[in-house]
């Protein structure tokens, strides 16, 4: 897979602002004494350009809100009491209006700058097949097995079911009644992963296996002694061209972005007068 790069926090605040207008921002979810809360607000408030309020739990949607309402009442109270008489108050917010002004300019700046990158589909093949060990999707295995704590218990076990005429079917009965692990109450299901998931010696003997088999000796880890048995498999496999290349073309984008931007700070840094105090 594509590994992340690590954008400066320049290049950053361009995917902050695009997660903004992701969702609609004008879009009123709530109104408290005339005042709107729109989506702008609810963005603001989540900080995640990966979450889609409308999209999320009833439960969940409410308390967002309920917690943006109880702002807007309580902002409301200040805005009508002597504080917006106070120093600070007023100092503070011409302030915050200045630093408010620079931000929105610049981030609607980098908005348009980004939507100036393009990216060739001849670039996304050609990053493709020069990065083709970064598409790997990794071996799958559906297995379960049976947890004991001796080795003479695993041994049994591995016997009783060399005879089974329904080795499924058995085996899910033995883990109900033997396996000591979490996933016996299951009949031993594991589910599918991949052999990073599990402790080396359980990974290698279920790669062994050839689907619809149990291990022919007890696999020895540091939680007891396992058989194991393999339901279904998925090899190796490069992910296709096509399934990536909107990532690829996503994340190219983005570092030419990055190379612009920060070739622009260069640029501006030995024209400016900066002082650190």
């Amino acid at each position: 897979m594509i590994k992340k790069s690590i954008l400066s926090l320049s290049a950053a605040l361009v995917l902050t602002t695009s997660s903004l207008t992701a969702m609609d921002i004008k879009k009123v979810y709530a109104n408290v004494n005339g005042k709107s809360i729109t989506g702008a607000d609810i963005a603001l408030a989540i900080k995640n350009p990966k979450v889609d309020f409308d999209t999320l739990p009833k439960d969940t949607k409410h308390n967002i809100l309920k917690s943006l309402v109880e702002k807007k009442l309580l902002s409301n109270v200040a805005l009508n009491s002597d504080v917006v008489n106070d120093k600070i108050y007023k100092t503070t917010l011409k302030s915050t209006i200045e630093n408010i002004k620079e931000e929105l300019a610049m981030q609607v700046w980098m908005q348009k700058e980004l939507k100036k990158i393009s990216v060739s589909d001849k670039e996304t093949k050609k990053y493709y097949n020069d990065n083709k060990s970064k598409f790997l999707k990794p071996a799958e295995f559906k297995a379960s097995h049976i947890l004991v704590k001796t080795q003479k218990e695993a041994k049994d076990i591995i016997n009783k079911l060399n005879k089974s005429k329904n080795l499924k079917v058995d085996f899910v009965s033995l883990a109900k009644e033997k396996s000591t692990g979490p996933s016996g109450k299951n009949g031993g299901d594991l589910g599918w992963f991949t052999p990073e998931k599990m402790v080396p010696e359980f990974s290698k003997a279920t790669a062994s296996l050839k689907v619809n088999s149990i291990t022919k000796a007890p696999v020895k880890t540091q939680f007891g002694y396992h058989v194991i048995y393999l339901e279904d498999k998925k090899d190796k496999t490069t992910i296709s061209y096509d399934k990536i290349k909107n990532d690829i073309k996503s994340y190219l984008t983005q570092e030419k972005f990055k190379v612009k931007v920060d070739n622009l700070i260069e640029k501006e840094s030995k024209k400016a007068k900066i002082t650190y105090k």
